[in-house]
């Protein structure tokens, strides 16, 4: 094992995080090194962290949206060197055998992936800690170059609301022509209005706020509509290809699928609190689709790296030192932020 590793862990939960050192492993013949410059706070930190999808495992330490610059590298390690920017997303391993993973779907292993944090490694018993920490070490295959010209900061984010809104977009073939409707202009809907503008797409934002107007222009919104005003519904009723559904609310569903076209797509991002009721005739009538999506595999989540430094594409952040993470929490409950928090790692050091 390596020296105490500087880290910010829950003790238990609802617990205030605090300072809480770690060990990591020594790289292996496959494995990466990484000094952790930036980590992105995503809402489901606050999820796990306050046990509210069950099965959190404690002390944990959040993070996965983790870009840093590699500092040593295994024997057999081919694709990273010392110096060479590198990223790590949400899962850091898988059984690289079943077919999910075969299909470079790692993240739905059927042995069950190797998530950042709040897991295990693929043996079952080393607990996995995450990005609010100085140092990660992560096989090869699961490490991700960052490309060049970026701000690293912002593109912290990316590891997870940015292929968890770019996955979708390609999936349902957002393209030059496409009518595209988001629902929700937080972390993850500020990124879908980028992504799908940057493809091509009429976006509109669809929101019960119309103070996020101008916001939602500024990322690249051709139009904003109020789903909260009775005629906004008869206006864009069939009008939407693809509907990227972001909210963690409880919020009717059915209301939404009547404004897609024939065999138009709904995605769920979100993940509300109480399960959905779904009137089976919303889908049938226009051959309807309702679907969700969980981030993405190695290979595409490298795509969508490299696609948003083609793009110049990052996210909006608000940096804060790691003394302010309980603040940030509470802040993002009353969506206080625009639009995605980042730890600047470099205030760990000493903590």
């Amino acid at each position: 094992m390596t020296a105490p590793v500087a880290a910010w862990a829950a003790p238990s939960a609802k617990a205030p995080l605090v300072p809480h050192p770690i060990t990591r492993r020594e790289p292996g013949p496959r494995d990466v090194q990484i000094e952790i410059l930036y980590c992105g706070v995503c809402h489901s930190d606050i999820h796990q962290v306050r046990d509210e999808w069950g099965d959190s495992i404690f002390p944990m330490v959040p993070g996965h949206e983790i870009v840093g610059k590699v500092t040593a590298v295994g024997a057999d390690v081919s694709k990273f060197a010392v110096g060479d920017l590198a990223g790590v997303g949400c899962f850091v391993d898988s059984c690289h055998a079943c077919d999910p993973c075969t299909r470079h779907l790692e993240q739905f292993c059927e042995k069950g992936a190797a998530f950042t944090y709040n897991g295990t490694e693929m043996d079952r018993k080393t607990p996995t800690f995450g990005g609010y920490s100085t140092q990660i070490v992560v096989a090869e295959k699961y490490t991700l170059k960052v490309p060049p010209g970026l701000d690293l900061a912002a593109t912290a984010p990316l590891l997870c609301a940015g292929i968890t809104t770019y996955s979708p977009l390609k999936r349902w073939k957002c393209a030059p022509g496409s009518r595209v409707g988001v629902v929700g202009l937080g972390g993850l809907g500020h990124m879908a209005v980028k992504l799908a503008a940057s493809m091509g797409a009429e976006v509109t934002m669809l929101s019960t706020s119309r103070a996020k107007e101008a916001d939602a222009r500024r990322l690249g919104a051709h139009a904003f509509e109020l789903t909260n005003e009775p005629q906004t519904l008869k206006k864009l009723a069939g009008r939407f290809d693809i509907l990227i559904d972001t909210v963690s609310v409880e919020h009717d569903l059915n209301t939404y699928l009547g404004l897609l076209k024939t065999e138009g797509a709904m995605v769920c991002l979100g993940v509300p609190p109480k399960p959905a009721s779904v009137a089976v005739m919303s889908l049938i009538y226009g051959n309807k689709k309702l679907a969700g999506s969980m981030i993405g595999g190695i290979a595409e989540t490298q795509e969508m790296l490299d696609y948003c430094a083609s793009k110049k594409i990052t996210a909006d952040v608000e940096m804060i030192p790691i003394r302010k993470i309980n603040e940030a929490y509470e802040r993002m409950l009353k969506s206080d932020v625009r639009y995605r928090f980042v730890i600047d790692i470099a205030s760990l050091k000493g903590s």
